[in-house]
């Protein structure tokens, strides 16, 4: 399996903490970048400071304003940190805190999780407690495109079979399904029943990426409700 040290950028652009606002945005704009770690002279990640951190500015009346009555629902501690954010004018008073890090061997899964759970674009590298790289779903990307699919050894039609068996006992949405296969000369037949059209395609795209698979020939129906 893959893991976050086998894509990140290595060569990590970043700032330090005290370095201005808009030196952040002309250094971004320059090597056509969205996000940059802070770090200070330890190379000890503070914080990350994106395109998403700088686009609230009074420089261009974009500051966010919550005067009237919406003030009413938000703090004043809130309101300072909203203030703060929108006119600081170093990196470490703009910057979000804390950044997302993760080890050189974190696997690639854990990684898109803590990308999905924090709503983030780019993950910070750590190693030994200093920036090591960075990862951003661009890398993920780049790592698909370059995914080449390894031809298997030759397989036995009762070989393919367990392997499909194998592979639909670990996947939750299939456990609801009944379906037999058969697998003649590494053609793969699905007879049975499941719930729903999305189950169905499901099975069908699952068999078709077992290393060995041909071709997947399905005679499924829907079950009957009650």
């Amino acid at each position: 399996m893959m893991n976050a040290g086998d894509i990140m950028v290595k060569d990590v652009i970043s700032v330090g903490p005290e370095t201005p606002v808009r030196e952040v945005a002309l250094l971004m704009l320059e090597r056509r970048i969205s996000g940059v770690p802070v770090v200070d002279s330890g190379r000890r990640v503070l914080g990350i400071l994106s395109e998403g951190d700088l686009i609230r500015r009074p420089e261009i009346e974009t500051d966010r304003s919550r005067g009237g009555w919406l003030s009413m629902f938000v703090s004043e501690e809130e309101l300072a940190r909203d203030f703060v954010k929108s006119h600081g004018r170093q990196a470490q008073e703009v910057m979000t805190r804390p950044a997302i890090g993760v080890a050189p061997d974190t696997p690639l899964p854990e990684v898109v999780r803590l990308m999905e759970r924090h709503r983030v674009k780019r993950l910070v590298i750590v190693e030994r407690g200093k920036l090591a790289g960075m990862v951003t779903r661009a890398d993920l990307l780049r790592a698909l495109v370059a995914h080449r699919d390894v031809s298997p050894a030759a397989a036995s039609d009762r070989e393919l079979r367990d392997r499909i068996d194998t592979l639909l006992r670990g996947e939750d949405w299939a456990a609801s399904a009944v379906v037999n296969v058969v697998v003649d000369n590494g053609v793969a037949q699905l007879w049975g029943a499941v719930q729903s059209v999305a189950q169905r395609d499901a099975l069908i795209l699952a068999v078709r990426g077992v290393p060995g698979i041909r071709d997947v020939q399905a005679h499924l129906g829907r079950t009957m409700p009650g």
